[in-house]
């Protein structure tokens, strides 16, 4: 039974993705031991709770640095006994996290990494002013500064001629970053994902 965790700050639509995924009993081997929320008043903690899954916040005003507070998180991941840790919409830096669970952080990233890998502002606005035809999402074991590292799967979204910001990231959420987030816990939780060197190779 792999024990995870989710790691949240927001409205949690991320985390409702694996939480529909349990429901239908599509992970096997899997328990959601906990969500850790960055801030109480979120509602990923609301869903988290609906759904029976344990929720607590480890707030990062309450540290002196970020530093401190991944560790406080590390900390209370590993009292928790988590194998795998779920990145379901953290904001924050994951600071000492990605050391001690190397290979056990799953995210996803909205576009087809490594493009706009360096994008700070809104990605989808900047699909859309380029002019791009193709977007979607990635999913990524973090590499040790909590960043996109080993790529595990990645999925194409069509970009409309009538889209906004809005919608498109909308569809890339709905369309791509869900179905990956799930379907890379699936085959890790599986004992599919493999790490050689740089490269995940899924095995069937």
């Amino acid at each position: 039974m792999v024990r995870a965790a989710a790691l949240v700050s927001g409205d949690g639509a991320r985390l409702q993705a694996i939480l529909d995924s349990m429901y239908f009993k599509e992970i096997p081997d899997f328990e959601l031991v906990s969500v850790i929320s960055t801030a109480r008043e979120v509602n990923a903690m609301k869903r988290a709770l609906n759904a029976g899954v344990p929720a607590y916040v480890v707030d990062p005003e309450l540290f002196p640095n970020s530093t401190s507070h991944s560790m406080a998180v590390a900390n209370k991941l590993r009292d928790m006994d988590i194998e795998l840790v779920i990145l379901a919409g953290y904001d924050l830096p994951l600071g000492v996290i990605p050391y001690q669970f190397k290979n056990r952080i799953i995210g996803t990233f909205p576009a087809l990494y490594p493009a706009f890998e360096d994008e700070e502002g809104d990605i989808q606005r900047a699909v859309l002013e380029r002019g791009l035809k193709l977007t979607g999402a990635t999913s990524y074991f973090a590499d040790g500064d909590g960043r996109v590292g080993s790529i595990i799967l990645q999925r194409a979204v069509e970009v409309r001629a009538d889209d906004t910001p809005e919608s498109l990231s909308r569809r890339v959420l709905e369309e791509a970053e869900w179905r990956l987030l799930s379907q890379s816990v699936i085959l890790y939780c599986s004992g599919k994902l493999k790490i050689h060197g740089n490269r995940v190779l899924i095995e069937k």
